[in-house]
């Protein structure tokens, strides 16, 4: 069994839903709030869910307790995939195993900021263009190095005219069609 954490509430302060919170979320479990508080289980319940505590099952508490920096590291890897690769709250919140709110609470105590729709949509719209110009520059490079059009378009799963457009988005210069029928010779007039 884990030890107990040393609780930190002292007669000083007032048990406040803050302070209960506080409490909580730093590993403490309702039993030990209320034996510390000399609450109610049920006003200690009442008080956590007032402060907007997210409750935990027992199981997070032990994993929280067996390593009390994991807490800081998953908040600090829900801030990069918030910050750097777009992700949205829901998303977060399917990586860390936790609602939306929870994933909010964990992105604000690494210091990230929440954004609106609107900006989640911006970034996630100058990431694809960043990558549709990766793509066309590396399909201009395959085409300069003597690859057709067609053959480009099947290897990267797109049409033919999806693969024109994306070389002429790479500032391609193209090659001349050629006539593959047979030779024509002109016709003399007589």
């Amino acid at each position: 069994m884990n030890p107990r954490p040393a609780s930190t509430l002292t007669e000083s302060d007032s048990p406040t839903p803050e302070v209960l919170r506080t409490q909580y979320e730093s590993g403490a479990t309702v039993d030990e709030l209320v034996a510390a508080s000399g609450l109610s289980y049920g006003t200690v319940l009442n008080r956590l869910h007032e402060a907007g505590t997210e409750m935990r099952t027992s199981w997070q508490t032990r994993r929280m307790r067996s390593d009390p920096q994991a807490r800081r590291r998953l908040a600090a890897h829900l801030r990069v995939l918030y910050e750097e690769r777009g992700a949205t709250l829901g998303e977060l919140a399917a990586v860390a195993g936790a609602t939306r709110r929870g994933a909010r609470r964990l992105l604000v105590e690494a210091g990230g900021a929440p954004r609106t729709s609107q900006q989640t949509q911006r970034i996630r719209s100058e990431a694809r263009a960043t990558e549709r110009q990766k793509l066309a520059l590396s399909l201009r490079a395959r085409y300069e190095a003597g690859a057709t059009v067609p053959d480009l378009a099947e290897e990267c799963s797109y049409s033919v005219g999806t693969v024109y457009r994306l070389l002429h988005q790479a500032g391609t210069r193209m090659r001349p069609k050629h006539n593959h029928g047979p030779a024509r010779t002109p016709r003399k007039r007589s």
